[in-house]
């Protein structure tokens, strides 16, 4: 889907480098008409304005959103994933919850809408990914996990929110360098070893998660528990649909570390967003706790 985004866009304007999309150093005056017929639940394309692409000269692996990606349609028949692997199936269940997720734990006040339509997106995508995973020919299952692909990624669960996948930015430069990792595989990898990294920083909205998505009773007297609970259980969910809880698992080397860590903050000028923001530092931290977890 994305190649096709890619593709379109470049056709429609000849003149400039495709690439430099990917860059930030040009945006798309015009594209040409697209759609897809949806194959596979994970990535969200279907319906969402963003175009990832891997430079496999460069390694680099670059998103970019603009209007000009999203598709004309999309038709979406659950019927059609039927014969996607267990592996892909539950990358694809890591991917979509991720993308929402994600989008939770970005800044943003009195959002109460908006949290209730997440949290429904992230438990209906990890109950249907699992139920897909151990059942491939469910239709029920596989039509919501394919229906929560398209709700996570197209805006409307972060509306009212900052937006940025800072866990997909770290997983990016993973599948970019090692391009035999699947994203989902990655980001699963990553998650819990972000999280343990930040969850301090807001406390709050980390008790919220641990309660209404994985039904944690809070303790409020040792709130860290619940939420370090909660932590371990998303953890035990991905080794339960055969998902890598770190990246050394991934084939990561840990004289990567540093390169990694290097390319994410752009030669340690770019700073992720979050309620707790990271640095070269803090990504070079985290890479080192997924490695190691």
């Amino acid at each position: 889907m994305d190649s096709a985004k890619d593709i379109a866009n470049g056709a429609a304007n000849p003149d400039v480098d495709v690439w430099d999309f990917s860059l930030g150093n040009a945006i798309p005056k015009k594209t040409l008409n697209k759609g897809c017929i949806l194959t596979l639940s994970a990535a969200g394309s279907e319906m969402s304005h963003s175009c990832v692409i891997t430079n496999t000269e460069t390694k680099d692996k670059r998103g970019y959103s603009c209007p000009c990606n999203h598709m004309n349609f999309a038709i979406e028949n659950p019927e059609l994933t039927y014969t996607v692997s267990k592996y892909q199936t539950a990358c694809g269940t890591v991917d979509i919850s991720m993308h929402t997720i994600e989008r939770f734990f970005m800044p943003g006040d009195d959002t109460y809408l908006t949290d209730d339509i997440a949290i429904a997106v992230i438990r209906n995508a990890l109950s249907a990914g699992k139920k897909s995973y151990n059942e491939p020919t469910n239709y029920e299952a596989r039509a919501n996990m394919m229906w929560a692909s398209s709700l996570a990624h197209n805006g409307l669960t972060n509306c009212g929110r900052e937006f940025q996948l800072t866990v997909h930015q770290l997983e990016h430069e993973i599948s970019g360098l090692y391009p035999e990792v699947a994203h989902g595989a990655g980001l699963a990898a990553l998650w819990c070893s972000w999280a343990r990294y930040v969850y301090k920083s807001n406390i709050p909205r980390f008790l919220k998660y641990a309660n209404e998505v994985w039904n944690i009773d809070i303790n409020y007297e040792h709130s860290e528990e619940t939420i370090l609970k909660a932590i371990d259980t998303q953890e035990e969910f991905y080794r339960s649909i055969g998902m890598p809880t770190n990246i050394k698992d991934l084939g990561v080397k840990e004289e990567d570390l540093e390169y990694l860590a290097d390319r994410c903050s752009r030669s340690k000028t770019r700073i992720l967003a979050g309620y707790k923001e990271l640095g070269y530092e803090e990504m070079l931290d985290i890479y080192k706790m997924a490695y190691n977890a």
